[in-house]
């Protein structure tokens, strides 16, 4: 054989491995990326309470979040995602080309929050850092290490708030801030605990009922330091707190209400967009989309008023909805009765469309008294789903069905604390949470209802169909007021002509719209995509769609962006339909 013909076949024949040695080192580089890095990241929020986490270790100490730190964290994810653009997602196999799509896309976000200074202004109309503490607070308590550590804690709170408000200061000083017309009442969280002296003190709770394997002695000692770090650190840091949010900050906090008028604000509002929804589409494109949901949802409602027999027009039907006592609770325990009732009937159906359960159950309580006026109507995670009994009457009886199917399960209640238990997963997609995937699926989990035939009576499909027109138009109203200046009132108006919310509902509701750019538009834009998705295999793969397999592929991926569920989802057509649990 001449030496250049010898030449290429020793090439060809190195080709494979050399390509394997490549795929090897491509691996290597980016599993010792996000395993680096996830730790530092654990390490750099650690002390940050997590409501939706509480088997995590409790710190001995809140994170830093001043300047510097934050400037700190900018370079290194900066340095972090230069290291990921230096590695083919071509190279690597198996399951890390997802893990490579969902880890860059969470890397960037991060990366991008920093740049537009999301942390000068770190609270909204739904959650502040202040009120984070506050879970915390009501954390199980296990060992005296867990109160020696929560004691660091409430020592800490002077330094922690102190760095907090000089970031507000800062996000004041260049117009970036939380609007005024959302503040009204937000600081009665902060006086409820700078005003509670000793055991009455919210930051005292652990301390009311402690574990009978610390010893008596042991107790009382932790009590103590509990009352005194509550007297010398956190009333003092609340109390200061309070006196800049009510003579500084919303005196001085901005009065419009567009993303876009703040600094950058187009910029920010898209990126923001992104975020939220993991797509690139254009405030204009949602807005579109949502008037043309709107009017789809409208005609099935109106259906649905004629099936119920009611006589009137809508807005008499809606007028019916809101008035009529019969569709209320008289008391809270009527009203966190029927959601646990409805959660029971789910468990009787749930085995029939999804195949993998989680272990962890959930309990059902109430919405804390301090943070219900502000709060949602119900919030679910892993172990809980809490139902707001404040305020009776702007808690309708017929929307609780969907409530509790999006809040606990299958939705919640049921998606986090799976992806929680999927081992086979990396951590930065078992304990993250993306807001499309994650509110997408909860909302999905309400039109599952319609399969499991939970909404019994034309009320609790009406109820339903409110909760789908609820979501679709924020889809108008958060474009609306970011993107085309609508008012507060404007977006109020829409919300009470088109959905059943109670005006308690709706006033909070577009108070945390306004607050929380573009957050609201994850919840129906996840939700098509998962439909979008569905119908695309049931097409595809006809007689042997089975249901349980697609929602086992779904629910098996963590938390990931919207088109990272589409490509897994092509992958499962081409699989023939088989669940990622199916044995081989």
């Amino acid at each position: 054989m001449k030496p250049f013909f010898l030449a290429l076949a020793c090439t060809l024949c190195l080709a494979p491995a050399l390509q394997a040695q490549a795929t090897d080192n491509a691996t290597a580089r980016f599993r010792a990326i996000y395993t680096k890095e996830w730790g530092w990241r654990q390490a750099q929020f650690d002390g940050t309470d997590d409501e939706d986490n509480h088997d995590a270790a409790l710190a001995d100490h809140l994170p830093r979040v001043d300047a510097d730190t934050q400037a700190m964290r900018e370079r290194y994810w900066a340095d972090v995602l230069q290291q990921l653009d230096a590695i083919s997602p071509r190279q690597l196999q198996g399951e890390d080309p997802v893990n490579y799509a969902v880890y860059r896309n969470q890397i960037q976000t991060l990366l991008t929050d920093q740049h537009f200074r999301t942390w000068e202004m770190p609270f909204n109309s739904d959650t502040a850092f202040w009120t984070n503490l506050g879970f915390t607070a009501r954390r199980t308590l296990r060992t005296a290490d867990d109160y020696r550590h929560y004691i660091d804690q409430l020592k800490d709170i002077p330094r922690y708030f102190d760095e907090e408000t000089a970031n507000m200061r800062a996000g004041l000083a260049r117009g970036f801030s939380v609007p005024r017309v959302t503040l009204a009442g937000r600081d009665q969280s902060i006086a409820d605990v700078a005003h509670a002296r000793g055991d009455d003190n919210l930051f005292y709770t652990p301390f009311r009922k402690m574990p009978a394997t610390i010893p008596a002695d042991a107790q009382a000692r932790l009590r103590q330091q509990g009352r005194d770090a509550i007297r010398t650190s956190v009333i003092p840091a609340y109390a200061k707190l309070l006196d800049f949010m009510r003579n500084t900050y919303m005196k001085q906090t901005r009065t419009t209400l567009a993303a876009e008028a703040m600094p950058d604000g187009k910029a920010f509002y898209q990126s923001q967009i992104r975020e939220f929804t993991t797509l690139d589409m254009t405030p204009d494109a949602i807005h579109e989309l949502g008037l043309k949901e709107v009017a789809r949802i409208r005609k099935e409602m109106d259906a649905t008023i004629r099936e119920s027999g009611f006589k009137g027009n809508f807005p008499e039907f809606l007028h019916d909805l809101r008035t009529d006592p019969k569709f209320y609770p008289k008391t809270p325990d009527e009203l966190l009765k029927d959601a646990a009732w409805i959660a029971k009937r789910v468990d009787g159906k749930i085995g029939n469309i999804i195949g993998r359960l989680p272990r962890q159950r959930f309990a059902i309580e109430p919405v804390p008294a301090d943070l219900a006026p502000f709060y949602t109507g119900g919030r679910g995670g892993p172990g809980i789903y809490l139902v707001n009994t404040y305020d009776l009457p702007s808690r309708p009886l017929y929307s609780l069905t969907a409530l509790t199917l999006h809040e606990s399960a299958p939705g919640h209640a049921l998606q986090m604390p799976l992806a929680m238990e999927h081992e086979g997963l990396p951590d930065f997609r078992r304990y993250t949470y993306i807001s499309a995937y994650g509110e997408g699926w909860a909302l999905y989990s309400e039109r599952l209802g319609v399969e499991m035939d939970m909404y019994d009576t034309p009320y609790d499909r009406f109820g339903y169909l409110s909760y789908q027109m609820w979501r679709a138009c924020r889809l108008v109203v958060d474009t609306g007021i970011h993107h085309k200046g609508w008012t507060r009132e404007q977006a109020q108006a829409f919300m009470r002509d088109n959905t059943a919310l109670s005006e308690h509902e709706i006033d909070t509701e577009v108070d945390r719209y306004i607050a929380w750019p573009a957050q609201a538009l994850s919840y129906y834009l996840g939700e098509l995509a998962i439909v979008d998705a569905r119908a695309k295999a049931e097409k595809a793969l006809g007689e042997r769609f089975d249901l349980r397999a697609f929602h086992d592929t779904v629910l098996s991926l963590g938390s990931v962006p919207l088109p990272v569920l589409q490509q897994e989802v092509g992958k499962f057509i081409a699989n023939g339909g088989r669940s990622p649990y199916a044995t081989k």
